[in-house]
């Protein structure tokens, strides 16, 4: 009977997942269930064993066992496959294990209810969220949703399996919504086994059921209701493992009865002295795995003293070149101010007298424009008289085309005048920014003024003494020929009137001239303060560029010395292992399993045993004691769980605790 027991716990935890069988806490079994252990998976138990990281974490455990139950499923299914080679259909047993392993895989790490009227989260969103993926599922989707008989989520999501295994893209679909984990993060927990790397290996595993073709009916009532128990018992080397009888060796009884046989004990024995020494050569190789561990971090360590101390000088260097580009920076600052503010003084001062420069041409403008209407208007006038007297007498057709000819070198002139204004104009609006330092060359522009005043003057002068020459016309034709010399004087006036106007225009052609070199000095000024601030601002930018890497050292100096302290920390905690593991196997190699044929009394009081005085393993020495002497029970390294312990290993095992906790 407690052969049974122990083959159903053995079998029990082989399909959780659990690889150390010898955590027990019934009486009298722990150490004949390491060798029963032993018989069943003789390599897995030192080859498999997990970190303290798998153990203190379930997650991860439950994680591993749908991945090595997916692996045993899906090679079964591909194995009985091929062995018929026909089509498989619903009643194949090793295909209803697997949909009921996927059923599992979809549902590990699902998220709960935060909200107790919350709608209870189900994998079937997470497949109806496959068609946002790939559009060609939405068939599938489609025609689940249209299935009748369908009345529950899960029954949905077994013909969704279903259908995409009939048309061998169960493998794609499923690659396809684990890549995109934003989807998957509305439905499942961070560790749920979709969003881990099992699931890749999981997409793998699915691509070789593309071999496979199946039929299967599918009927909303046989989903609803299936049952999503998985039987481990199939993926076992026979089949039926619980109902094969196997010869192990038996543990001591608790009760006072008969014992097992001597060859019962001696394979007990030996395979317990098999077990012992795989375990020791386990511990010593973790042992100098640790060590070889220790001497790499102490030389990381020494290594990353050694880059600390040359960033150290690093950044006193580049604090050196910071505080020297500061100076810098603060004295091209203050000398380009300086220049600002010069050029600023010197804008404002040319400002000024173009102002004035600019009132007192745009006066002579206007004068000379009303003086030019006031001529156009005589001129029109002059026309008609000449027009009456041309009727009056021919002798005057002379003179009045001598006169018309006058009129229009006067209109020329006029034109030209007007013309050489619009250039002076023109000149200076285009020297309006150019021309503001020189206080000379307003004085000099207020003496062509009055030169040009003087002539209007001159002009307005023949004007008058033209109107008073056609007034003599029309009063006496006698006095023709006299206008006429008169009108010749005039022309003589006016062309030395011209070379004067020549004159002018070539002063005021050189006077442009050494204007515009005036105006190359100041770009060539505005030039080199434009280089100034552009290396005022490469200045800045190698400033900044220091103050970032400054800030960057600055980090990774911290995350060092983070670093060096959790080193420090690790390097103590494995110094405490090994200390520990050091003790285990002492304590390993000392203990000896006392038989129940050795030993008639108690061990510790040396009371003899009885029907009511009953025999007791320690589980930490192997004597035998009585219930008195060994009414404790404490956590072992080769144990999780606590176990029987005497009263003298209880003592030692609360001071080796209290010491490793301190």
């Amino acid at each position: 009977m407690n052969e049974m027991n122990l083959k159903q716990k053995t079998l029990m935890r082989l399909a959780s997942g659990d690889d150390n069988p010898s955590n027990e806490n019934d009486e009298g079994l722990a150490w004949p269930q390491a060798t029963i252990a032993k018989k069943v998976e003789p390599k897995k138990l030192v080859s498999k064993r997990r970190d303290d990281s798998v153990l203190k974490n379930p997650v991860l455990v439950e994680r591993a066992n749908l991945l090595n139950i997916a692996k045993l499923c899906i090679k079964a299914l591909i194995e009985s496959a091929l062995e018929e080679g026909r089509i498989l259909d619903d009643e194949h047993i090793p295909l209803q294990q697997f949909f009921v392993v996927m059923e599992h895989i979809l549902a590990h790490g699902l998220k709960g209810k935060k909200f107790v009227l919350e709608k209870k989260k189900e994998f079937w969103s997470a497949l109806e969220a496959v068609e946002k993926i790939m559009p060609e599922a939405k068939d599938i989707t489609d025609s689940v949703r249209n299935l009748p008989g369908l009345k529950t989520n899960i029954g949905r999501s077994r013909a969704w399996l279903r259908l995409a295994l009939m048309q061998k893209k169960l493998s794609d679909y499923f690659r396809a919504l684990i890549e995109r984990k934003d989807i998957l993060g509305e439905f499942y927990d961070p560790g749920a086994a979709l969003m881990e790397e099992e699931a890749t290996v999981i997409a793998g595993l699915l691509v070789g059921l593309n071999v496979i073709d199946c039929n299967l009916y599918l009927k909303g009532d046989d989903l609803d209701s299936a049952p999503s128990v998985l039987d481990i018992s199939v993926f076992m080397k026979d089949g039926n493992y619980l109902e094969k009888p196997e010869d192990t060796g038996a543990g001591c009884s608790t009760d006072g009865g008969g014992g097992p046989s001597q060859n019962s004990d001696l394979s007990s024995i030996l395979d317990q002295k098999n077990y012992l020494e795989e375990l020791n050569r386990h511990l010593n190789a973790q042992i100098s795995s640790l060590q070889i561990r220790v001497k790499g971090l102490e030389e990381n360590n020494s290594q990353m003293k050694q880059e600390l101390a040359v960033a150290n000088n690093n950044l006193l260097s580049i604090q050196a070149m910071n505080e020297k580009y500061q100076t810098e920076n603060a004295r091209l600052s203050q000398d380009v101010n300086k220049k600002i503010e010069l050029v600023r003084a010197d804008m404002d001062v040319e400002r000024e007298a173009y102002n004035t420069s600019r009132a007192g041409l745009d006066s002579l403008y206007k004068s000379a424009q009303d003086d030019l209407q006031r001529q156009t208007h005589e001129r029109n006038e002059l026309q008609q008289d000449l027009q009456l007297q041309k009727s009056m007498k021919t002798e005057m057709e002379m003179a009045m085309k001598l006169l018309e000819k006058d009129i229009h070198e006067k209109q020329d002139t006029i034109v030209s005048l007007r013309k050489q204004l619009g250039d002076i104009k023109t000149i200076n609006l285009d020297l309006y920014n150019k021309l503001q330092n020189f206080e000379s060359t307003a004085k000099h522009k207020t003496d062509i003024v009055v030169k040009l005043e003087e002539k209007t003057a001159q002009m307005a002068a023949t004007i008058k003494a033209l109107e008073e020459r056609l007034k003599i016309c029309e009063n006496d034709k006698q006095a023709a020929m006299e206008t006429a010399r008169k009108l010749g004087q005039t022309l003589a006036e006016k062309d030395l009137k011209r070379s004067a106007l020549e004159t002018d225009l070539k002063i005021e052609r050189e006077w442009r001239n050494q204007l515009q070199k005036d105006l190359g000095m100041e770009k060539e000024l505005v030039n080199q303060l434009q280089k100034d601030v552009e290396e005022l601002a490469s200045l800045r930018q190698q400033y900044n560029k220091v103050a970032d890497e400054h800030t960057l050292l600055q980090q990774t100096c911290e995350e060092q010395e983070l670093a060096l302290t959790e080193m420090g920390s690790k390097l103590s905690e494995s110094q405490l292992k090994m200390d520990d593991m050091k003790e285990t196997v002492t304590a390993l190699d000392k203990r000896v399993w006392t038989s129940d044929k050795d030993s008639l009394s108690c061990m510790l009081c040396e009371k003899q045993f009885s029907v009511a005085r009953r025999k007791h393993h320690c589980r930490s020495c192997g004597g035998i004691y009585c219930n008195s002497c060994s009414d404790n029970y404490m956590p072992l390294p080769s144990s999780a769980k606590p176990v029987r312990v005497c009263d003298k290993c209880h003592t030692n095992l609360l001071q080796r605790y209290s010491a490793s906790s301190a």
